[in-house]
């Protein structure tokens, strides 16, 4: 019984619990999510770097239109939930910021 509860926490990060946390970072759209400004270019952000409020996150092309997702608080990058050229939905979790 004791690996049950250990199980589940380990699982949430990667499941739908992750719209839950606090730090969600959601996708406002539909589109194909980009970690960097464009190929061969380093990615926005990495697990580990501190963000600033309004700082770009990544990029969500929609339509031909690229969008900047900017981080809506301060804190740090906890977790990267999807890959770079991944298709998203809307109200998808993309980044954890703690």
């Amino acid at each position: 019984q004791a690996s049950h509860p250990t199980a589940i926490p380990a699982a949430t990060p990667a499941g739908t619990d992750a719209s839950k946390h606090p730090g969600a970072v959601k996708s406002p759209m539909v589109g194909t999510a980009y970690l960097a400004p464009e190929p061969g270019k380093p990615v926005f952000v990495n697990v580990g770097d501190k963000v600033t409020a309004g700082q770009t996150l990544l990029i969500i092309e929609a339509m031909k239109t690229f969008n900047p997702i900017k981080a809506t608080k301060a804190g740090t990058v906890g977790q990267v939930l999807i890959d770079n050229g991944q298709p998203v939905e809307f109200g998808q979790p993309l980044m954890i910021v703690e």
